[in-house]
């Protein structure tokens, strides 16, 4: 069942709030962007994703269209304190159907000790671009 979680930056000049439902699992991938920011993210899908505030104190990073090119993601950072609090994407595949949020659910600060040990994590080949399939090791995601 989904709930209501409100996240930040570190420094608190990005605000948001997101329905997730962690108990159907979060993902952690191996491609260099996710590895190099330890992104663990859960999917918010459309309409369930309302930035609060902080909008001018974020920067966008986009990666490379050949790293996966099916998809239209920007990645967001606060200027301030360098978090990422999420990314926003738009694929056309299921489950997505259309813009979604990848929520970084470090910055959920609502999210308890027991909610984030219980959440699933499936793991992504991201460095062979193969997102459904875990990689042969997973020790260090």
């Amino acid at each position: 069942m989904k709930k209501l979680y409100s996240g930040s930056c570190h420094c608190g000049a990005v605000k948001f709030e997101c329905n997730l439902d962690l108990t159907t699992g979060t993902r952690r991938c191996n491609c260099s962007f996710c590895w190099k920011s330890r992104f663990w993210k859960a999917f918010a899908m459309q309409g369930d994703f309302r930035l609060l505030q902080g909008e001018a104190a974020l920067s966008d990073y986009q990666a490379s269209p050949s790293e996966w090119p099916e998809a239209d993601v920007h990645h967001y950072f606060c200027k301030h304190c360098g978090i990422r609090p999420f990314s926003k994407g738009y694929l056309e595949i299921e489950p997505f159907n259309g813009s979604f949020h990848a929520v970084n659910v470090a910055t959920l600060d609502d999210a308890t000790d027991l909610e984030l040990s219980a959440a699933q994590i499936q793991y992504e080949d991201g460095r062979a671009n193969c997102w459904e399939a875990a990689p042969a090791t997973t020790s260090y995601l």
